[in-house]
């Protein structure tokens, strides 16, 4: 498969997957704005910090180096191998989930069982649920490798939708069963997402005339299961030897991810009620990183991972290959600078207003409108990042990881020091001014990486972070004109001062959006080459 090819598959799960986690999204965030309303800040916290920490580390700590391995392009992959490899997921998880159990039960704080009552039982079910979530991950890395489109998307969706709607059940009729609730929803939500990939994979294989069923390199649902044979290796020793490297680097990817719940869960900076505050905003402040930089970051991943070769320079590849990669970089970039811009721009205008509407005075007063607004800054940075490190990732060779290991973990000792002292600094707001320290570091270094890989070509994608004076203009005014508004239209002068403010953000962004559709003609012109790559492959399927 060509390299335009893979970046229309790319491309098509991308989109396909912005689309359709917008609509879900939108259906979430509605549940979670009605769920909010009969939850104390304790019970959030609880939930949004301290149980999810243990099941995203979890997570995070079992598969997330098996995935970049096992996602990386090999000349002769051999995809027993590869899922022989995937299946050591499950027991690495039941470790990590037994070990991680007994710290959050012995030596973290537990909170006073008449305010968060069913701790115990919480943490045993939020373990389970991320073992639960491993036994699906041979399927999701066929399914990524392959480009499924929609696959993805769908499964997680619907368990997310279908979760929300039974937490929202469990709130209104049984409130008294306190993080019964919550784990019984969070076991459903992972079951539900297996159960997803379980079914589709098994219609799929069943049925020898589909097209999609032909290309796949197992035939039955049962090849999926580990196999021993004594003709090769139980795994992919090369594949392996990766994983470890990239098990490193997940290592230090986490603490710098998840920094200030580690500093929250263990260093007790904030009371339980203040992190429920808190991780409202930051989940309402990263929405628009989960819908649109999420997707575009995985499914370029698998882009770049397939059209460039991990030990050669970019001089020493095909040139087809590396001048498509570098078209898609500059392009991404511009994309992620322009959106976070807006968010960043807009966002300081409208978080108190946003908060206000979502969770009422709980949230629109006190620090929730100071930590979305610098939450904005935060996101502009996150986009980014996003896009540099999947390039990055995907085209460094196992010693360029090795060594990056290193930066990383000088990264993670820092960020955790300052966010402790700026927490004690400033509050809440401290986590996201460190977290943007983190993401400006991460920045530079893909960066530099980028600068280096293509330095000896004629290629210069680092092209797509510039923007004409035009463009930058416009965002000040706007930005001024926004603010002013704030102070004369929102939040104490009723509704239709309100709705009034609401419309002087949607000129001014049109007003924006149409001076970067007039300037930014390399851009428009790549999204509307991939869009038409989608209609003529949504006809093709």
């Amino acid at each position: 498969m060509g390299s335009r090819e893979v970046l229309g598959q790319a491309a098509r799960l991308a989109s396909s997957g912005l689309l359709l986690q917008v609509l879900f999204r939108l259906i979430t965030f509605v549940l979670n704005a009605f769920i909010l309303r009969f939850l104390s800040k304790e019970i959030v916290g609880i939930v949004n910090v301290r149980l999810t920490l243990l099941y995203s580390t979890t997570i995070f700590l079992a598969r997330e180096a098996f995935r970049r391995a096992c996602l990386s392009r090999g000349p002769q992959q051999d995809w027993s191998q590869t899922l022989n490899l995937l299946w050591l997921t499950i027991p690495l998880g039941v470790f990590w989930s037994l070990f991680l159990g007994w710290v959050w039960l012995h030596l973290l704080e537990v909170p006073d069982p008449n305010v968060v009552p069913y701790y115990g039982t919480g943490v045993v079910l939020f373990g389970l649920s991320a073992v639960v979530e491993l036994l699906g991950e041979p399927f999701w890395v066929l399914a990524q490798a392959h480009m499924f489109i929609k696959l993805k998307v769908i499964a997680e969706s619907l368990s997310v939708i279908l979760r929300s709607i039974l937490t929202a059940f469990l709130v209104m009729w049984l409130p008294h069963w306190g993080l019964y609730i919550f784990s019984l929803a969070q076991i459903f939500y992972t079951t539900v997402l297996v159960l997803c990939y379980v079914i589709y994979f098994t219609k799929l294989l069943s049925s020898p005339e589909s097209t999609k069923q032909q290309t796949l390199p197992v035939s039955r649902i049962t090849d999926l299961l580990p196999s021993i044979t004594r003709s090769r290796a139980f795994v992919n020793w090369q594949e392996a030897k990766l994983t470890w490297s990239f098990f490193k680097q997940s290592f230090l990817k986490q603490i710098l991810t998840e920094g200030e719940h580690y500093v929250m869960t263990f260093l007790n900076v904030l009371n339980f009620g203040d992190q429920g505050v808190y991780e409202i905003v930051n989940n309402l402040g990263s929405l628009v990183a989960r819908l649109i930089f999420q997707p575009i970051e995985e499914s370029f991943y698998i882009f770049f991972a397939k059209v460039l070769e991990r030990e050669k320079d970019a001089i020493l590849q095909k040139q087809e290959d590396v001048a498509v990669a570098a078209t898609v970089l500059e392009s991404l970039l511009k994309l992620a600078l322009l959106t976070g811009l807006t968010i960043t721009v807009f966002g300081f205008a409208y978080s108190q207003l946003a908060l206000d509407i979502y969770g009422g005075a709980m949230l629109s007063s006190g620090t929730g409108p100071i930590l979305l607004r610098c939450y904005c800054l935060y996101v502009l940075l996150l986009a980014i990042n996003g896009v540099t490190e999947c390039f990055t990732f995907a085209a460094m060779s196992k010693e360029e990881v090795d060594r990056y290991n290193f930066t990383m973990l000088a990264l993670s000792s820092s960020f955790l020091v300052l966010s402790y002292l700026l927490t004690h600094w400033c509050g809440s707001v401290g986590f996201i001014l460190a977290n943007c320290f983190n993401m400006g570091i991460r920045i530079t270094q893909s960066l530099h990486f980028i600068h280096r890989y293509y330095q000896k070509s004629s290629y210069r994608p680092l092209a797509g972070l510039y923007l004409s004076p035009a463009l930058l203009g416009v965002f000040s005014l706007s930005a001024g004109i926004t603010a002013i508004s704030e102070v004369f239209l929102c939040c104490d002068q009723g509704w239709l001062a309100r709705l009034t403010h609401v419309v002087v953000g949607a000129v001014c962004l049109g007003v924006t959006l149409g001076i970067a559709f007039l300037t930014e003609t390399k851009l428009i012109h790549f999204l509307r080459t991939q869009l038409g790559v989608f209609r003529i492959a949504d006809k093709m399927t």
